[in-house]
């Protein structure tokens, strides 16, 4: 799978003008596609198209706005022992000292990777000690396979790229649930169909 000049001509005829972090940005997912085993145009479509939105079109990794302030995954707490803790999910039963683990494992990436069993399910995933360095998911390269895999696999929210998109059923609109419930569906699934018309240029 590569981004060819007809399918950078066909991105620009929509989005207007690209820099060269953009243009690197979609080489360097569209390499890891291919590091990854993804021959699917429609996944890969989609995931570029859930990296322009999720980057603000930048398709470089970022930190979530604010670094999760407000959020549990975002916090520390403290307890009856003047230790720091912070939770490791969503149910907020298990906990994490600072002492042990000095990191808040908030939003990181292409799809804003959270929560502490999300980095840790990455490191045993992909043989990265995402949980001693999470700044190692703003690695461009790593980003992508955190992405892919997690979309492949259903990290996020449960729901997986198969569920929505395959050889056989394209509903880029319902897509939407494997990161985020239908926030911005429309929208992420025009842009969908813009990168898999580039994608199939050759």
């Amino acid at each position: 799978m590569i981004m060819t000049e007809k399918g950078f001509a066909v991105l620009r005829s929509h989005f207007g003008s690209l820099k060269q972090s953009q243009v690197d940005g979609i080489n360097t997912i569209v390499e890891q596609f291919n590091a990854q085993g993804v021959t699917n145009y429609n996944h890969a479509a989609y995931m570029l198209a859930t990296t322009w939105h999720e980057t603000a079109k930048t398709m470089r990794p970022i930190e979530e706005y604010g670094k999760g302030k407000g959020r549990p995954y975002g916090t520390w707490y403290k307890n009856s022992k003047g230790l720091l803790y912070s939770f490791i999910n969503g149910f907020k039963k298990v906990a994490y000292l600072f002492n042990d683990h000095p990191h808040l494992y908030y939003g990181r990436g292409y799809v804003q990777l959270t929560w502490f069993e999300n980095y840790q399910r990455a490191s045993k995933k992909l043989g990265v000690d995402f949980i001693s360095n999470p700044e190692l998911a703003l690695d461009p390269k790593l980003a992508a396979d955190i992405m892919i895999v997690g979309m492949r696999e259903g990290w996020f929210t449960g729901k997986k790229l198969d569920d929505y998109i395959s050889r056989d059923k394209k509903d880029y609109v319902s897509a939407r649930k494997i990161i985020n419930g239908l926030d911005k569906a429309k929208l992420i699934a025009d842009y969908s169909a813009i990168f898999e018309k580039a994608l199939r240029q050759l």
